[in-house]
């Protein structure tokens, strides 16, 4: 069954109970499947999956177990075999939840692009930006935008949001950031228009070195494959020179 379908946003999907599907038949599926990998995958790789596979469900020890993994861990690594399934969000914001909540994690960083996700990370953490979840979300247009704009995610923003609320006065507040590095031309246009207003001479320099870019006409690839191949000089100084000149001076932005 899908999830209430939400304006702005797209439903996750249940990996089962799919119309005219039963469990069962999932379940038998499954079986068959499982037992010809069997015939095909040596002993040993089986018996090590059995052995480190943790069953999640309402048994507490089994999510004790698991959490108990991550002591004395910077960074936990949280990944779905599918895009877009209700179970694997769901899962996977209630162990987001847990660490957060009780084992003192302060970031969670997504497979998005940064400016997007820093729209998300002012709505959680209550800075000057979105009023709505939804808003925050809005930014999320490159394909496939449903991996954040579905109603998992936004149950669990909203819990964020709310557990900063206790946790800004502390400054323990936990944020929200984007790893991906296909934004390159917006990213640079939200750097610069931030410098516009607070550092002027600032932003003028870094449209200088970032200037570099303009070269390839807007487009990232472009840029990838003439310098991968040797055939235009690369941008890597320049950038490197705009990011010593931003670490220096972050104390004031």
């Amino acid at each position: 069954m899908n999830q209430p379908f939400i304006p702005g946003l797209i439903p996750t999907h249940r990996s089962s109970g799919t119309k005219g599907k039963s469990p069962d038949m999932y379940r038998q599926k499954f079986h068959r499947a499982s037992h010809q990998e069997s015939a095909t995958t040596p002993n040993h790789l089986l018996d090590r999956l059995k052995k480190d596979l943790i069953p999640l469900g309402r048994d507490s020890c089994a999510w004790n177990q698991l959490i108990k993994l991550t002591q004395n861990k910077q960074v936990v690594l949280l990944g779905e075999a599918t895009h877009g399934t209700h179970e694997f969000y769901k899962l996977r914001a209630e162990i987001t939840k847990r660490l957060i909540e009780n084992h003192g994690f302060n970031a969670v960083a997504i497979e998005a692009d940064w400016p997007d996700a820093y729209e998300v990370n002012r709505y959680v953490r209550a800075i000057d930006g979105a009023n709505s979840v939804i808003q925050s979300l809005s930014g999320f247009r490159r394909f496939p935008h449903w991996m954040w704009r579905n109603k998992d995610v936004v149950e669990f923003l909203d819990w964020l949001r709310q557990h900063n609320t206790h946790r800004n006065r502390l400054g323990r507040a936990a944020g929200f950031y984007g790893l991906d590095l296909y934004s390159l031309h917006n990213s640079i246009e939200a750097v610069l228009n931030y410098l516009g207003k607070v550092d002027p001479a600032a932003a003028r320099r870094m449209a200088r070195w970032y200037g570099c870019f303009d070269n390839f006409g807007g487009n990232p690839r472009k840029y990838g494959y003439l310098t991968g191949m040797g055939l235009a000089p690369s941008c890597e100084n320049e950038v490197v020179r705009a990011l010593k000149d931003l670490r220096i001076r972050k104390e004031f932005y």
